[in-house]
C-alpha cells in the first residue's frame, strides 16, 4: 500500500493527515501551530505528530512516497516560508529541509493556493485540464495557476497571485499597504467589509441584525442573500462582479481552459459564482468567448487542505 503524508499550516492550526493513492484521508492529528515561536522546535513538533501518524500503520505493509506542505507564503523553489505575516516563526524558515533532516523522507512545500491546485488536478475536477487556474477564496484570495500540465512557480517561486491584483484604483488598503487589491474585495475579510459598507450606504435592515457585528461571516452573508435578503444581494452581486471582471484580464495571461473556485462563499454556487460567470463572459475578449469555463471545485472542505498538500508528494 502507498500511501503519503499531507500537512496544512494554518496561523492557528497545523493539520495532518495520510492520504491514500485514491485521496482518501486515512488519519488525521493536529496541533496549535502559534504554541511554537522557534522554527527548530516547530519542526520538531510536526515531525513527532507525523511519526505518530505513521506509527498506525506500522503492522500494514506499507510504502511511504513522501510528505508535502501548504504553508503560507510557502516558497516551492527554495522549501522555505518565507516572511510568513500570520505565524510566529519570523524571517526565513528552511522548514522542508529541517523535516527532511528529522523523517528521512522526501518533502515539498508550497503555498496553500498552489497545493489546492495541485489537489484539484489530481483529487477533484481537474484531472482531464492541463491549462487552469485554481481560485481560493478564504480570509484571503489564493491562487494557483497549471500551464502544459505543470505547476507554474516562477522564477520567485511565488507566481500566479491574482489576488493582489487592483481591481479598484484608490480602494481599500491591503496588508502590505496597497490598494484596490482583488484580495481585499472578494475574500471571505472582504465580503464582510461589503456587506457593512452596503448598510452604511443604504441604512437599511438585514436578516442579519440580531447577530452582533463580530459573529457575521462571509457565510452568513451568502445565505441571507439567497433567501433574498435586499443589502447582501447587493453584497454577493458586487463581489460576484468584481470577481468575474478580474478572472476575464487574469485569462488573458494564460488562456486556461477552466477557472476553478474554492472556499466558503462560492462552495454553494449561487448569486456570487452566478454573476462572476455572466460579467466574466462580458469582459473576456472575443478570442475567448464561450471557451473558459468556471467550475466551483470538487474537493471536500473539510479535507481539501490535506489532500493539496498530499498531492504535493504524488506530483
Amino acid at each position: 500500500m502507498k500511501l503519503t503524508i499531507g500537512t496544512d499550516i494554518g496561523g492557528t492550526n497545523t493539520c495532518t493527515g495520510v492520504v491514500d493513492t485514491e485521496g482518501k484521508v486515512l488519519k488525521k492529528a493536529a496541533f496549535k501551530t502559534n504554541d511554537y515561536d522557534n522554527a527548530a522546535a516547530y519542526a520538531d513538533a510536526l515531525a513527532q505528530s507525523v511519526r505518530g501518524l505513521m506509527s498506525m500503520f506500522e503492522s500494514q505493509d506499507v510504502e511511504w512516497i513522501g510528505m508535502g506542505i501548504g504553508a503560507p507564503n510557502g516558497n516551492q523553489n527554495t522549501g522555505c516560508i518565507e516572511q510568513a505575516p500570520n505565524l510566529k516563526m519570523k524571517g526565513v524558515v528552511p522548514l522542508a529541509e529541517m523535516l527532511t533532516e528529522r523523517l528521512q523522507m522526501p518533502i515539498t512545500l508550497t503555498n496553500d493556493a498552489n497545493a489546492a491546485a495541485v489537489g484539484e488536478k489530481l483529487y477533484g475536477a481537474a484531472k482531464n485540464f492541463r491549462d487552469f487556474i485554481m481560485v481560493t477564496l478564504g480570509t484571503g484570495l489564493g491562487s494557483g495557476v497549471y500551464v502544459n500540465d505543470k505547476l507554474v512557480c516562477g522564477d520567485s517561486g511565488f507566481a500566479g497571485e491574482i489576488g493582489h491584483m487592483s481591481v479598484i484604483p484608490d480602494g481599500r488598503y491591503c496588508g502590505f499597504g496597497r490598494r484596490g487589491s482583488l484580495e481585499s474585495y472578494c475574500s471571505a475579510t472582504g465580503i464582510r467589509r461589503t456587506f457593512f459598507e452596503m448598510i452604511a450606504q443604504r441604512g437599511s435592515s438585514t436578516a442579519l441584525d440580531h447577530l452582533s457585528v463580530g459573529e457575521i461571516t462571509s457565510k452568513h452573508i451568502a445565505d441571507a442573500a439567497q433567501e433574498g435578503d435586499d443589502v447582501c444581494v447587493a453584497t454577493m452581486h458586487f463581489t460576484g462582479r468584481l470577481l468575474g471582471e478580474a478572472l476575464a484580464s487574469a485569462a488573458l495571461l494564460t488562456a486556461p481552459a477552466a477557472f476553478f473556485l474554492f472556499g466558503g462563499p462560492v462552495q454553494a454556487g449561487g448569486i456570487l459564482v452566478d454573476t462572476a460567470r455572466v460579467f466574466f463572459e462580458q469582459h473576456l475578449i472575443p478570442t475567448y468567448k464561450g471557451k473558459i469555463k468556471i467550475i466551483v471545485s470538487a474537493l471536500p472542505p473539510g479535507n481539501a487542505a490535506i489532500l493539496g498538500a498530499a498531492a504535493l508528494a504524488l506530483n
